[in-house]
């Protein structure tokens, strides 16, 4: 059998790998790229909310703005309700951060079984073979400058590949990661997931009195991603077209038990916070999935040796911030071009240091999401702490990730170099951070006052955002640390305030990014 030369073999057409057969058909037009789907239907998936630097990647880098304005929803932001210890209070009691606008940047809630079949379809028409229904049977991974080799089997026979480039794009079932031992076991966010789907969601937009819906100057909440948050857990609402909303919980192990998957035991569970079940009292359930343990890594994304690994097939931190199309922006950013460069002939030591450089930076960005997460879903079901940590974390993202995404600082060395030379201090900054948002937490649990104010307040998500509407336009490096430097002091001063006894009798002086970014206690010093 004659091996079918190919440029680009892509190993699953979900969303990670439709994305990147759509990017590199524009990008590289007549080039021979082949994608591998072993299902011949998509069906509902998690995965749907889009948010600010995933969106960009959509609309600047793919073109899809039209489309998805047309065929899904836009994104109302996150935003986050709080409850009564009881979990009874009804949704308009609740306090709740979010805004009274759509994003100053567009975002998206997708129906995933349609972008992906779409996707599919415009790849097909580009040139691109799409074969669905099919096996991925074995992947003999070249090194040395060998291309890879696939055999690929389904209904019309089996069919052996030679790839120049080899991309894994399968999702959890991580078919390269295992295969080259790969995965990288995340033992300290111990989090598991339950979801389905639901049609006949009431419309929060229709619920509680007219000064529930005046407060946000009637902007549609349907159209958030909603939280609705407790100690140790998070249920997700996110709208799709046609009636249907995906609804799940995202829990901390050490607080639930994730043992619900099937739908009318999940249904039950949902159905015992009063909000909760105000919002589904006249839902379908369509069904229900779990996942055992969300977070993992991966020991490498990008290889010298043409392959890599994209989205779920890659790595997974946590969903809270709704981040796996950021991630699989960079990812696909990276593979795509370091897939463009060899191709147009670029000389192998640079393509190395390039691919080097990239790998570095995504184990990076990485460790950095982990460290928004390890430990900290104790504090998330108080309104008081999750506020001050929800304020850090938007900061950052938009100082530190989106910032940079919208101008293509990534796919800079020199930028990259920059950053990854300030890594630790960074993580280190992170490490502070979370272990004063514990300490708050504590305290206001030892003092009967977690869910003090989780009733009666709303608070707009975006308000100590100064430089707002600055993101995307070009900033220098200073302007970029004076950002960092105000979140930082701004966030240390409201947690100073909350914790009573730790309280100076004046407010505390400004620090300099150094000293947040040094292992220290925030409290003492």
């Amino acid at each position: 059998m004659t091996d079918m030369q190919i440029d680009v073999a892509i190993v699953g057409g979900g969303l990670a790998g439709s994305l990147l057969a759509h990017q590199l058909s524009r990008a590289n037009p007549g080039r021979r790229i082949s994608v591998f789907e072993k299902k011949t239907a998509f069906a509902h998936n998690v995965g749907e909310s889009i948010v600010e630097l995933g969106s960009h990647y959509l609309i600047r880098r793919l073109g899809l703005s039209s489309y998805l304005y047309e065929r899904h929803f836009p994104k109302n932001g996150l935003r986050f309700f709080f409850d009564s210890e009881g979990r009874d209070a009804p949704l308009e009691a609740m306090s709740e951060i979010g805004s009274s606008s759509l994003p100053f940047h567009p975002a998206f809630q997708i129906d995933r079984s349609r972008l992906e079949h779409d996707l599919l379809e415009v790849g097909a028409k580009a040139g691109v073979e799409v074969r669905r229904g099919v096996d991925v049977e074995k992947i003999e991974v070249g090194t040395a400058g060998e291309p890879h080799r696939l055999l690929v089997s389904g209904p019309d026979g089996s069919r052996s590949y030679e790839a120049r480039w080899l991309v894994d794009a399968s999702g959890r079932q991580r078919i390269l990661a295992r295969q080259l031992g790969l995965h990288v076991d995340e033992t300290i966010l111990d989090n598991a997931s339950v979801f389905g789907w639901f049609r006949g969601v009431s419309d929060v937009d229709q619920m509680g009195p007219e000064s529930f819906r005046s407060r946000v100057r009637y902007t549609p909440r349907r159209l958030s991603t909603m939280h609705f948050a407790y100690r140790g857990y998070w249920i997700w609402f996110i709208p799709l077209q046609e009636g249907v909303t995906s609804v799940g919980v995202v829990c901390d192990k050490r607080f639930f038990d994730p043992r619900i998957a099937t739908p009318d035991a999940f249904f039950a569970w949902l159905r015992q916070h009063k909000a909760v079940a105000t919002l589904l009292e006249n839902a379908e359930p369509i069904g229900a999935r779990g996942l055992d343990h969300l977070a993992y890594g991966t020991r490498r994304f990008v290889s010298p040796d043409r392959w890599g690994l994209v989205g779920e097939a890659a790595a997974f931190p946590d969903p809270f911030y709704s981040p796996g199309t950021d991630f699989i922006a960079l990812e696909n950013d990276f593979v795509a071009d370091l897939i463009a460069r060899d191709l147009g002939g670029e000389a192998k030591p640079a393509l190395d240091e390039r691919a080097e450089i990239y790998e570095q930076f995504l184990q990076f960005r990485v460790e950095a999401a982990l460290r928004l997460y390890r430990n900290l879903y104790p504090v998330i079901g108080s309104y008081e702490v999750c506020k001050l940590k929800w304020d850090f974390d938007l900061g950052c993202y938009y100082a530190l990730w989106v910032a940079p995404y919208m101008l293509d600082r990534h796919l800079d060395l020199r930028y990259l170099k920059t950053q990854l030379s300030q890594r630790e201090r960074v993580l280190s900054a992170l490490a502070n951070f979370a272990s004063f948002f514990l300490q708050i937490e504590k305290h206001l649990t030892e003092r009967g006052a977690y869910h003090r104010r989780n009733l009666g307040e709303y608070s707009d998500g975006r308000d100590r955002i100064g430089f707002l509407e600055q993101v995307g336009q070009q900033y220098s490096e200073r302007e970029a640390i004076v950002r960092v430097q105000e979140i930082f002091n701004g966030i240390h001063r409201q947690g100073l305030a909350l914790l009573d006894a730790a309280t100076p009798a004046t407010p505390p002086e400004d620090r300099s990014l150094a000293w947040f970014a040094t292992a220290r206690s925030l409290v003492d010093g």
